[in-house]
């Protein structure tokens, strides 16, 4: 039987691109205010929602996640979390194979609430009572990467003198130039060659 929170990032996903988050967040990850973050609560085991989220992602093509955990989860010490050097182990399987950058946690908070601002973020709460177990991911395009993008950009800037464009920007032909006036209650645009000195 599905569950109500693979419900929701399954319709989220749908409508998520590159920029948007998702984060499977430990119980007592804070309820950030920021309008773009969207919490909910599965009631289901860290692990288990970890497992079914990576599945998840693995079945969407249209995006494919960097993933960031906290870099306080590698210094807990087991008598002060019990239980951590297992999800260790365990977040360590799930991980295999894939690239993970393990940033201080509230500057991760921090970037989320950047992010909040223009990008949807879904922040999904599991029960697991071991600080700092949060498990982030970015979300990037699936078919596209980022070698693609720097020959993109090499290959507009070559084409363009080395300077970006700038798009919508009228191309006028070798003599002309455009002069603004501007009236009391519009602006009238008009164009006017250039005579060439004798």
């Amino acid at each position: 039987m599905k569950q109500y929170w693979e419900e929701i990032l399954k319709d989220r996903l749908q409508l998520y691109g590159h920029r948007n988050w998702v984060t499977i967040a430990d119980s007592a990850y804070p309820a950030q205010s920021k309008q773009g973050i969207e919490t909910i609560v599965a009631n289901d085991g860290h692990t288990t929602v970890l497992a079914r989220t990576f599945e998840i992602l693995r079945e969407c093509k249209h995006v494919k996640p960097k993933i960031y955990t906290d870099q306080e989860l590698s210094f807990i010490m087991e008598d002060d979390a019990p239980g951590v050097t297992s999800y260790r182990e365990q977040l360590g399987l799930m991980v295999k194979g894939r690239e993970v950058c393990a940033l201080p946690h509230e500057e991760i908070i921090s970037r989320l609430d950047r992010i909040g601002e223009i990008f949807r973020v879904l922040l999904v709460k599991t029960n697991m009572r071991i600080p700092y177990t949060s498990v982030f991911f970015e979300l990037d395009c699936g078919y596209w990467d980022g070698p693609a993008e720097a020959r993109l950009r090499a290959a507009v800037r070559a084409g363009n003198g080395g300077r970006e464009p700038r798009i919508g920007r009228q191309q006028l032909p070798p003599g002309k130039r455009i002069l603004r006036h501007e009236g009391a209650r519009a602006s009238a645009t008009r164009t006017s060659l250039r005579r060439e000195r004798a």
